[in-house]
């Protein structure tokens, strides 16, 4: 198997061998990365000669069986929101592109200390507020699969970059299927952790509102759900409780006659009950308020009109947010892309007024007792979006419409973020052109060990991670 192929797991155990070095790891992603850039424009700031001495410094360490770490000597990505110490965090906002960080975010410092070694930053839309990775800085990530498609977002460099084999294993975040997006449409293993579970020092944009906090997960986006567990138990605050996967039910609900599946996806499913039923009992039960996740996601992300973001956009002018679309969309000219400025729009359109928002607030109370009673003991299976990764524009034109079509698209993903749940995104197949479908395992936050339990029997029956070796 070549060095590309292998998860961190994997990777780790053959540096501490000694079969492989840690600069022939380093080597060998590096110079895939800069043939496959350029057509995918995944990687948008590399560190490849602090890697290679780093990784030499390693092998002698190993030399001398001074290898200590969970990940000692294997390279990793990080998405570029995350701060690295020496390296830019813009979020694709050309007046940051001078800005270069001096400390790491908390979850990298946490994997540099079991001892990775970072290649470079992964692309995102400008300051990740879109499900789909383009701004005006770095430009538009392609779906290695087809590069006609999108890679997703917000952590859609990241994800392209992991389905190639770019790195070992990568790091993103997600508040709106950030992360599982882009797993999906890749074909890749992706973790969401549970509210509050991950520090979030160090990550941009920075969410100040709690409602929002609740909402926002990070984890790996990988080759396996073994990496998926490995790095979440690196980066968390504590580890998940022990917990017996036999006494869960497995739960697929049927179709939804609101909500669109296709028709590859919805017999993926089908397949998935059947496959499984021999090792989880099956249940079809509707999780509790999924019909008003999607609504809630939007009003949560709405609560102050956009005004942070916004205020982080335009710094250090005054925001001047239908002023600058309005300009991109006539002359081409904004620093700022239209993705950004329209959702930005829309933020302020949704914005709850204060008896709307009292009301939110104890509808979400009572949906989280709900939620945590359905799931105390339950995996639940969903898709991730109704179809295969879709043409560029299209995902953005779905989920950005004045038709408020994001209601009849979102709640697959919007209900993990709207209740705070740990959310594990599995490839189980591809559609008829060859592009990946996935789905994702939600539970409760302390249940993660029983995802992780049964992402490996979807990994087992399904075949998993694939990577795309188009490229090669």
């Amino acid at each position: 198997m070549q060095i590309l192929d292998l998860d961190a797991t994997s990777l780790a155990q053959k540096i501490r061998a000694k079969e492989v070095s840690c600069l022939e790891a380093a080597d060998a992603f590096i110079s895939h990365l800069a043939k496959v850039n350029p057509r995918i424009n995944c990687l948008v700031e590399e560190r490849f000669e602090q890697a290679r001495e780093e990784a030499r410094r390693y092998d002698a360490l190993a030399a001398a069986d001074g290898a200590k770490g969970k990940l000692f000597g294997v390279p990793v990505s990080i998405k570029e929101s995350f701060n690295v110490a020496g390296m830019r965090t813009t979020c694709g906002l050309p007046s940051r592109k001078n800005r270069v960080e001096a400390v790491d975010a908390t979850v990298v410092a946490s994997l540099r200390a079991e001892g990775a070694v970072i290649l470079g930053k992964t692309n995102t839309p400008a300051l990740c507020f879109c499900q789909e990775t383009d701004n005006k800085l770095f430009g538009r990530t392609n779906n290695p699969w087809n590069p006609k498609k999108t890679a997703g977002g917000s952590s859609g460099g990241e994800g392209a970059l992991i389905a190639v084999g770019g790195a070992a294993v990568g790091l993103g975040g997600d508040i709106g299927g950030s992360i599982r997006f882009p797993s999906h449409f890749n074909g890749v293993i992706g973790f969401k952790s549970g509210a509050f579970q991950v520090p979030d020092k160090g990550v941009m944009p920075v969410f100040k509102n709690p409602w929002q906090q609740y909402m926002l997960g990070i984890g790996a986006m990988a080759k396996s759900v073994d990496d998926a567990e490995l790095i979440n138990g690196i980066i968390a605050y504590r580890k998940p409780r022990e917990t017996n996967t036999t006494l869960f039910r497995l739960c697929i609900p049927g179709p939804h006659e609101k909500y669109p599946v296709g028709e590859e996806t919805a017999a993926m499913l089908g397949k998935i009950a059947e496959e499984m039923k021999s090792c989880f009992s099956a249940d079809i039960a509707q999780p509790p308020l999924f019909e008003q996740s999607a609504l809630y996601w939007q009003l949560i992300m709405s609560v102050d009109g956009g005004r942070g973001i916004a205020e982080t956009a335009f710094d250090p002018e005054k925001p001047r947010v239908a002023l600058e679309y309005l300009k991109e969309v006539t002359l081409g000219n904004s620093e700022l892309h239209r993705y950004l400025t329209w959702a930005l729009i829309g933020a302020g359109l949704f914005k709850p007024g204060s008896r709307r928002f009292d009301r939110l607030k104890e509808d979400i109370r009572r949906g989280k007792a709900a939620v945590r009673k359905y799931l105390a003991d339950r995996i639940l299976v969903l898709p991730v979006y109704h179809s295969t990764a879709p043409d560029h524009g299209e995902l953005y034109r779905e989920i950005f419409s004045i038709r408020r079509t994001f209601l009849k698209y979102m709640p697959y993903v919007a209900f993990p973020n709207v209740w705070g749940l740990p959310a594990l995104t599995v490839p189980v197949g591809t559609d008829k052109e060859g592009l990946p479908i996935g789905v994702q395992l939600i539970s409760l936050a302390g249940n993660e060990q029983a995802l992780f339990r049964a992402g490996r029997l979807l990994e087992e029956k399904f075949g998993g991670y694939r990577r795309c070796s188009a490229y090669d």
